[in-house]
């Protein structure tokens, strides 16, 4: 956007508060703001600026939705990390040294290994603070699209016709470049499941660790847009779902990826098993899951072990007992017969196993 069209923007606002005699600037409730512009739309009195009362405004209100703010947050350390997450502080110091180098990274495993969990924290430990403002997380899924993510036309609220409408993406990014300072976290989950090169369109030049910076027009709004590199972007996948060969090269060379484990032998984990009441029927689950993995990797592939995930939260607290049993046969097991949905036998064989270690049986 030029200075003249600024500046005529500018003046459509001052003289929307002086004829509605009204605040704009200084408001920072994008709701009042959109209830503004329909008054100001509806009413046939006003001509003056009327061309362009509906895109200053907002115009305005993307200004407020990008804006930064500052708190007062909580520190989170790196201490802080290594106790809340089942990861050795070396895999964490390479974590933080590949995304600040890569400025793009996807973080791969089998289910339950807590990867959106590791994701936050990992943002929070480069921030060395909970902020939670500069934190983005979005899920993607087969119909998601360019429209959803960068920019695209939606229907009003009111159901007259169509209005141009800022993606998650880029509203993030240009707060992100209001606040060149400090680091921005923008964590997709389920990345493999959306066609990348559709959801990011021309934008998948700009994300590159040596392109963050350089300008390009988007698409509908023709606006000039840049990825800052200040931002930093997280990508969650399952191995499991089998989806990791639809991954193509234009996506793979502009992420590092990351393998996460299982982290049954991590010290923290089984610190965390000790303490709770009763620990020894999960206990022996874990030891049978251990084995079961060993036969997973033998036969599936790493990517479809059975992560510690499954077995922390809450409910554990209250009676690891009674969890564990309703996880093996509500959650692991019906995952088995998926997975060995050719060789039903084998899957009841381990269901039977693990059933075997909730009722006491090893």
């Amino acid at each position: 956007m030029n200075d003249k069209t600024v500046t005529q923007k500018v003046n459509a606002l001052k003289d929307i508060e002086s004829y509605f005699d009204t605040s704009i600037f200084g408001e920072t409730d994008t709701e009042l703001l959109k209830q503004l512009k329909d008054v100001v739309l509806s009413d046939e009195s006003y001509r003056k600026y009327k061309g362009v009362s509906g895109s200053s405004i907002d115009y305005y209100i993307r200004f407020i939705e990008s804006k930064p703010t500052v708190q007062e947050n909580e520190p989170f350390s790196t201490g802080d990390f290594l106790s809340d997450v089942f990861i050795e502080k070396k895999e964490l110091t390479r974590l933080i040294s590949v995304l600040e180098n890569k400025k793009n990274l996807i973080m791969k495993g089998a289910p339950g290994v807590g990867k959106t969990y590791i994701a936050k924290r990992l943002a929070y430990v480069m921030m060395e603070e909970k902020d939670e403002t500069r934190v983005q997380m979005v899920q993607f899924h087969q119909s998601y699209s360019y429209e959803d993510f960068i920019e695209g036309y939606r229907p009003k609220a009111e159901g007259d016709g169509f209005e141009l409408k800022q993606g998650p993406f880029v509203k993030f990014a240009r707060k992100a470049t209001r606040d060149p300072e400090r680091n921005y976290f923008f964590i997709i989950d389920e990345i493999n499941r959306g066609n990348m090169s559709k959801i990011f369109g021309e934008l998948m030049m700009l994300i590159e660790t040596d392109k963050r910076g350089e300008q390009i027009s988007l698409l509908y709004s023709n606006d000039k847009f840049s990825v800052p590199s200040n931002l930093y972007i997280i990508g969650m996948m399952n191995t499991a779902d089998r989806s990791l060969a639809l991954l193509d090269y234009a996506l793979r060379r502009r992420f590092s990826f990351v393998e996460i484990k299982p982290a049954f032998e991590n010290d923290t984990f089984k610190s965390y098993v000790d303490k709770l009441n009763n620990p020894e029927v999960l206990v022996r689950v874990i030891d049978e899951i251990k084995s079961l993995n060993n036969q997973i990797v033998e036969e599936l592939g790493a990517g479809f072990q059975i992560g510690h995930s499954y077995f922390l939260g809450s409910a554990y607290k209250v009676d690891s007992v009674n969890r564990v049993e309703e996880v093996v046969e509500y959650e692991i097991i019906p995952q088995l017969f998926e997975y060995w949905f050719d060789d039903e036998q084998k899957a009841k064989e381990w269901a039977e196993r693990l059933r075997g270690c909730c009722d006491g049986e090893k």
